[in-house]
């Protein structure tokens, strides 16, 4: 059983915690907090063994073999990089930065030193994206030619982080990142893109409308937003069909898999599962050298490079080659 520590409190922890009491791979071992009174508070309330009042402490423990950063976007890296060297392998929440570099460093610092970093896009390992990525990949809707993404909710409170520009907050961050991220698993790597952003009072993007052009002539779109009612989707149309994911990364939001072909309209069963379970044990058994990571350098620095080229074309007004 892989004993996993959390590097914070924070309120994200509850999927994780969930998912972990759903599997015999992974144990809460150890949470960590700036105030030792409130880790103990929450190692209480969740069952949890040992409390820690420090980041730093967790990362000593003896008794941690991994950790899980759900810290801000701007934290990410430099946790990860202490995690990474104090021997530990980590589980860190998306994404994992908006800078390539940062990525190449920790990956390859993880590869050197016989640790899983793993990026947590949970999404990613639910049954319906892969099957979706079947079908796509085998011609369901005939040759690929437009890609739709959506993800976007309301939010209204600056003093939350995720509108904390000095936290690398923003809906390109924070809900755009799912958008390219299905985008890119359907199409490949982009080569060229272009954006508008729409920027609120506290300096980050409260809306983020992308166009991502791959090979082929595939052309992606996405629309990310912090000020439109919430709803989110992705379709991928061919020209043969169409095939609509009404509930692509909040799979408890709900929602049916469409495959659209003339005037016949089919629902595709993707089978059940819980993707923080299935993450969990992804990690766990990479750690283990069971498997693979679903999700490893390569995906996760073509996340980073396609969000940096984004911001780049948003700030600039023109298009961004990658």
């Amino acid at each position: 059983m892989l004993r996993l520590g959390l590097l914070s409190t924070a309120r994200i922890n509850r999927a994780i915690l969930d998912g972990a009491a759903r599997t015999d791979r992974v144990e809460i071992a150890a949470a960590a907090s700036r105030e030792l009174s409130r880790a103990r508070e929450y190692a209480r309330e969740h069952g949890i063994q040992r409390a820690h009042g420090s980041y730093e402490e967790l990362l000593a423990d003896p008794e941690v073999d991994a950790v899980y950063v759900p810290l801000p976007n701007r934290l990410h890296h430099e946790w990860t990089l202490r995690a990474l060297a104090a021997g530990k392998h980590v589980l860190c929440e998306k994404p994992y930065s908006r800078r390539p570099s940062d990525v190449e460093q920790a990956f390859d610092l993880a590869g050197g030193s016989g640790l899983v970093l793993m990026e947590a896009f949970m999404y990613r390992h639910h049954p319906q994206m892969r099957r979706v990525a079947e079908l796509v990949s085998g011609g369901a809707v005939g040759r690929l030619r437009t890609i739709r993404a959506v993800f976007r909710f309301r939010l209204d409170d600056e003093a939350n982080v995720r509108l904390q520009p000095e936290l690398d907050g923003g809906a390109l961050m924070d809900v755009g990142c799912y958008c390219v991220s299905g985008s890119r698993l359907l199409a490949g790597e982009p080569v060229c893109v272009q954006a508008e952003q729409v920027l609120g009072r506290t300096g980050v993007d409260l809306a983020f409308h992308g166009t991502l052009r791959f090979a082929d002539d595939v052309v992606g779109q996405f629309d990310a937003s912090f000020v439109a009612p919430r709803r989110q989707q992705l379709e991928a149309i061919g020209d043969e069909g169409s095939l609509v994911v009404e509930g692509p990364w909040r799979v408890d939001w709900g929602g049916r898999v469409l495959l659209q072909r003339e005037d016949e309209v089919e629902q595709i069963d993707v089978g059940p599962g819980d993707p923080f379970v299935l993450e969990l044990e992804n990690f766990a058994d990479a750690v283990a050298g069971r498997a693979d990571p679903l999700l490893g350098k390569a995906d996760a620095l073509g996340q980073a490079r396609t969000i940096d080229a984004l911001f780049r074309a948003a700030e600039t007004g023109v298009s961004v080659v990658l």
